[in-house]
């Protein structure tokens, strides 16, 4: 099937592929009286009392914000706002279909960093959640960081739910392999959003309480290893190698590669050949997500000894999906009227995603995108830790 011609039918068909219906019936002057005049003046006043009733009263609390500036749209670059909507409104039905929360796409006509948090803060009060999308780094980071404050979860999911269904995998993987985590060398190629993430998970950055105990992490981007005494890299980047690689080792690559368990790719198609797997520790795991094409794709891979090969496609076994992670999610931190997600909810997720798949195999190290029980299960673990680790507590 050729997708992209399918898609732009599909599309035109439906105009998109979200609507917005009314859960009040609307069939009579009363029912007209009690969704509209005189009878919304009820809860318009109760939430002026006490805003915390709009959770109750509004559709706030079942609805996230998908806000995207279109500066970094999938595997395409900086589009623009406009042409991202495909993509967000895809985000939100995705939402309402795994997770069933509803989300508003939120396309925004501009790139600059503080109108981005301005517009934010503004339309806050609508929703319980806020996803961002497709927001380039640096940026991505620093805006997600000012948002804190909100008042209600705030997550860019191409860094956090990328990084939570990817650990889930790790985690899995190395139930199949018998290689314990502890011990575990992994390189990650890609020093951005997801890179970032996944690193800091791996490394123990975020809080203390609860972690993926890997023994070493190194990270890559194009033109080699992270280190501290690398005299390019900028300010987050520099953040990275410092506490990725205190030791300081230098090297391409191929370099970080020979003798690691774990190879993780969230940069570019096409950089490995089954040469680069043979250096490697052996049976060593391979998460391959660049897309469309994967750093290396997995009969490659399996040519150079790997145990396990993922990648981020869904024509390849162990598909690394977003969708495993981000409905339930949001889903779970409205249910607890979380005020952030902390890390104990992200380990919840990707502890809730590893149990799914039951006894892993080296083809099934992940739940499948159509289980719609990952969801519901995300849920239930990510509410329970909101309210264990203090995400339900009121903002200073």
């Amino acid at each position: 099937m050729d997708y992209f011609a399918a898609a732009m039918e599909r599309h035109r068909q439906h105009q998109g592929k979200i609507e917005v219906r009314s859960r009040m019936r609307l069939e009579s002057v009363e029912d007209l009286s009690l969704a509209y005049t005189p009878g919304v003046a009820a809860p318009c006043e109760a939430i002026a009392a006490r805003p915390a009733e709009a959770w109750d009263l509004t559709w706030k609390g079942r609805t996230v914000a998908v806000v995207s500036d279109g500066s970094a749209v999938l595997g395409l670059g900086n589009l623009g706002g406009m042409a991202s909507l495909p993509v967000m409104e895809g985000k939100a039905a995705l939402f309402r279909e795994f997770g069933g929360v509803d989300a508003v796409p939120i396309v925004l006509d501009t790139q600059d960093e503080d109108e981005i948090v301005r517009v934010v803060r503004a339309i806050a009060p609508t929703f319980g959640g806020v996803n961002l999308e497709d927001i380039s780094a640096p940026r991505c980071f620093r805006i997600e960081e000012r948002l804190q404050d909100l008042g209600i979860p705030v997550l860019h999911d191409d860094q956090h739910g990328t990084a939570i269904v990817l650990l889930a995998a790790l985690w899995n993987a190395t139930r199949v392999t018998g290689n314990p985590l502890q011990h575990l060398s992994v390189v990650v190629n890609g020093a951005g959003a997801a890179g970032r993430a996944i690193a800091r998970l791996l490394c123990c950055q975020d809080q203390h309480d609860r972690c993926i105990p890997v023994g070493k992490v190194r990270v890559c981007d194009s033109k080699g290893v992270l280190h501290p005494s690398r005299g390019d890299l900028d300010g987050y980047k520099l953040e990275m190698a410092r506490w990725t690689n205190p030791e300081d080792e230098g090297g391409s690559l191929r370099d970080a590669l020979r003798g690691a368990n774990a190879f993780i790719g969230v940069s570019r198609g096409g950089l490995l050949r089954a040469d680069d797997i043979r250096t490697m520790a052996r049976d060593p795991i391979v998460l391959a997500m660049a897309n469309p094409t994967p750093e290396i794709l997995p009969d490659e891979a399996e040519r150079g000894g790997a145990a396990i090969v993922g990648t981020g496609r869904s024509d390849f076994p162990n598909q690394v999906n977003n969708v495993l992670a981000f409905p339930g999610l949001f889903r779970g931190a409205l249910e607890a009227r979380a005020h952030r997600f902390t890390t104990a909810m992200k380990f919840a997720a990707i502890e809730a995603i590893a149990a799914a798949a039951g006894d892993p195999a080296p083809k099934r190290i992940l739940p499948a995108a159509f289980d719609r029980s990952v969801a519901v299960a995300v849920a239930d673990r990510v509410a329970r830790a909101a309210r264990e680790s203090g995400a339900c507590e009121a903002l200073p």
